[in-house]
């Protein structure tokens, strides 16, 4: 492969041709955040002599699940793509640039990437984020970011151990925010327009837009957003990061006068604890009970997160911020693709299962779909139902948006479904990735529908045009209109593509009076 060498204002990076682009991988933005770093706002990466190795991927922020346990028996690089095990290390604000060109002037749309799995692990290593087609197709610098998670990116520690433990709870945003700022001082060096920005990211990923279009900070950094599937609406209430954050420390034996402790423990031992702390459950959107890592997310802590980004009305900051947002139809189908009762599921049992979440409202809601879809089986509707809440809190944000702003909104709704065991994981949550970043032969939970390549063709034009320049149509689709509260426009993303107008509002109505998980 060819070498290519970039200018950073750090110092020169050294990177490769990769699918006819150029990609620069594991480039530092901050400094390392462990010892006496640990916990507290990061600090730019200090420059370099000589040139330095750009050809991989960094270290990922240390976690727990399978990006990180080979001996762990898990079905998605089956579905996701080939998992490469990298080393763990709070020495992980990296990111990486994919390309056309660098040195050119050429001025290009940067779509900035912020990975999923919640705030508790993921990374941008991931094979269905590998930008090098997304920056080929739309002749784009295509941006993933690594950064703080979990305990090390929001230990909310201020109200134990004072001023100096500011914007702790929100370290792994802040990691963000340096990233977006390396980005307006150094895109250029690599062929990008610091002042055409657009961040985009799914589940997770979705929540941290969510949350930048919320913190001042960030305000000017990025210019568009893009939330799939992560519809974040609240951030964590200060007394029960708090709350949270004294069980650790109770866990550990360590007071709040020795929080240098904390910050000199073994990363390994301080994420395992992290990750039994005695705390309430909490059910997230699909109606799974959250680990304690998971209650790890971005705090209000009325300075760097003034507010909750959308509620009870939407950020300031978020005003003029032009939006793409939207689901999967069936985001659940995800999360139940391994119950051992799939497909065989009895409607004595689906009813026993929506019980909890559905309560008196459980015939009038069920009728409903049976209703709209007639030919569902009980396995159908279980994941049907349980999925709504994601599309309720993704419209929730859009109306509230809507009120604050008149930026343009669009709405799409996610149904294809691959063939990739059967449609077992129908268009569930994540589907929609590999399509986006026009990586279906990576991905086989894409299928190998011929298809697929129109799909990605859609989804990914539409992405590049946005981020060019504000509006997504493209030949390739229909027009695709502005959400608005009297249209409702939503895309389709099928194969056809479609517009329609408030798809699915009979299901949608059935749910008045029900509170949203967020």
């Amino acid at each position: 492969m060819e070498e290519m060498i970039a200018e950073t204002r750090a110092g020169k990076v050294c990177g490769m041709r990769e699918r006819g682009v150029l990609s620069f991988k594991g480039i530092p933005y901050g400094a390392p955040t462990g010892g006496n770093r640990r916990f507290l706002p990061p600090k730019p990466v200090e420059p370099w002599s000589g040139i330095r190795y750009a050809g991989d991927y960094g270290p990922i922020c240390p976690q727990l699940g399978h990006l990180v346990d080979e001996s762990r028996p898990y079905t998605n690089p089956r579905s996701e793509g080939h998992i490469r095990y990298l080393p763990q290390s709070e020495n992980c604000l990296t990111l990486n640039v994919w390309t056309p060109g660098i040195n050119d002037g050429g001025k290009r749309p940067v779509m900035v990437w912020l990975h999923g799995r919640g705030h508790y692990a993921g990374a941008s290593s991931e094979t269905m984020y590998n930008g090098a087609n997304l920056s080929r197709r739309g002749n784009i610098v295509v941006v993933s970011v690594n950064h703080r998670l979990n305990v090390f990116g929001y230990l909310y520690l201020e109200e134990i151990a004072g001023q100096e433990f500011k914007g702790s709870g929100i370290a792994g945003e802040l990691d963000i925010v340096l990233a977006l700022k390396w980005i307006k001082d150094n895109i250029e060096f690599f062929g990008g327009d610091p002042e055409n920005v657009t961040i985009f990211g799914q589940s997770g990923g979705g929540a941290k837009v969510s949350f930048l279009m919320g913190m001042p900070a960030a305000k000017g950094l990025f210019h568009r957003s893009i939330i799939q599937s992560g519809p974040a609406i609240r951030g964590v209430e200060p007394k029960d990061a708090t709350d949270y954050a004294e069980r650790l420390l109770w866990k550990l034996g360590i007071k709040a006068n020795e929080i240098d402790r904390l910050q000199q423990m073994p990363a390994q031992e301080l994420l395992l604890a992290a990750n039994n702390v005695s705390q309430k459950s909490r059910v997230n959107l699909t109606g799974r009970v959250m680990n304690d890592l998971m209650l790890l997310q971005p705090v209000v802590d009325g300075y760097y997160l003034p507010a909750h980004p959308f509620d009870p009305i939407a950020a300031p900051t978020a005003a003029d911020i032009p939006l793409i947002l939207g689901t999967a139809r069936d985001e659940n189908a995800t999360y139940v693709a391994a119950d051992p009762r799939r497909r065989r599921l009895t409607e004595e049992e689906l009813r026993q299962r929506l019980a909890p979440m559905l309560g008196e409202k459980l015939d009038h809601i069920l009728g409903i779909y049976k209703k709209t879809r007639p030919n569902d089986t009980p396995w159908d509707l279980y994941i049907g139902i349980t999925s709504e809440a994601f599309r309720r809190a993704t419209i929730r944000l859009t109306e509230r948006k809507l009120q604050g702003g008149s930026a343009p909104l669009y709405m799409y709704l996610f149904t294809y479904v691959s063939n990739f065991l059967g449609g077992l994981f129908k268009a569930g949550h994540g589907t929609e990735i590999a399509f986006v970043f026009d990586n279906t032969d990576d991905v086989p939970l894409a299928g190998d529908q011929p298809e697929k390549y129109l799909l990605a063709a859609a989804m990914s034009e539409a992405w590049i045009a946005f981020s060019r320049g504000g509006n997504p149509s493209h030949p390739g689709i229909p027009e695709w209109q502005p959400y608005t509260l009297e249209k409702r426009a939503t895309m389709i993303f099928d194969v056809p593509c479609r517009l329609e107008y408030d798809p699915g509002r009979e299901e949608l109505d059935a749910w008045e009076g029900m509170p949203i998980r967020r």
